[in-house]
């Protein structure tokens, strides 16, 4: 008997191996969308997988404490899970830094404030602070994701990363730009010309170009370098309520807030 395996039967196996912990993340994330809890046969759906397969993916997270049933047998992320996340947020030293910022913007203006940073060809907002008053829902959550080139944030990061047409073009790529209102930018060319501007003026803004009825301006923020911004902070306010022009003209002291020299004075 040969007992030295192939190359095409030793990556049998792997490849398996590979698949199956492909589908349980895959479930995992899933699981991520419904707070209230799923039942089997949605998430079997939702993965394209046989039920026999996602239920035993599941059985495997549940065991792990990542995810566990509700009192109608519905699945939904676990506890352990929810601790785990939690912990890593907040034990996160950019999270516990920006967090006075984030509260002070709030306040001054009532509207949200955002901390985010550029992964790809996305933000993903690290830290959010909601007015005590007056909040609104947005798209924007912790860990959640948006387009960059749809967003303050993202096109403040983007105007620092993508210094020329050239470059613009290269991060576009092939991609078709996703516009999620009217307003936002199509193409490379479009949001070189908003970049250019971010550059010249030192701040961005979202004039409802991530969500009709919601605008916002950001700036970069230097936590560990001179140069190279960790992220960008932002105030984003229902456009009746705080117009973008108000926010231009409060640009002051929202970087005093930010620079951390917010004083009195300002308030």
């Amino acid at each position: 008997m040969n007992t030295n395996p192939s190359a095409g039967e030793s990556e049998h196996p792997t490849d398996e191996r590979l698949v199956g912990s492909d589908r349980v993340l895959a479930v995992l994330v899933e699981l991520a969308k419904y707070p209230e809890g799923v039942s089997l046969d949605e998430v079997a759906r939702a993965v394209s997988s046989p039920k026999p397969t996602v239920h035993r993916a599941l059985a495997s997270l549940c065991r792990a404490g990542l995810a566990g049933k509700d009192g109608r047998g519905r699945y939904l992320l676990g506890d352990e899970f929810l601790r785990m996340a939690f912990a890593n947020h907040e034990q996160r030293p950019d999270h516990i830094r920006v967090q006075p910022i984030l509260d002070r913007l709030a306040a001054r203006f009532g509207e949200t404030a955002h901390y985010a940073v550029l992964d790809g060809s996305d933000v993903v907002y690290r830290a959010k602070v909601d007015p005590a008053v007056g909040a609104m829902r947005l798209t924007s959550t912790v860990g959640g994701r948006n387009p960059a080139h749809a967003t303050g944030v993202g096109k403040m990061l983007l105007a620092l990363r993508l210094p020329d047409l050239a470059s613009v073009e290269e991060w576009v790529g092939d991609r078709v730009l996703e516009k999620p209102t009217p307003r936002t930018a199509g193409d490379a060319a479009e949001l070189h010309q908003q970049l250019k501007q971010v550059r010249a003026h030192g701040y961005s803004v979202d004039d409802q170009e991530n969500e009709p009825g919601v605008n916002c301006l950001a700036v970069p923020l230097y936590l560990s370098s001179p140069s190279e911004p960790s992220g960008a902070i932002s105030v984003s306010a229902l456009a009746y309520r705080t117009p973008l022009v108000r926010l231009i003209e409060d640009l002051p002291a929202i970087r005093a807030i930010v620079n951390g020299a917010f004083g009195e004075e300002l308030s």
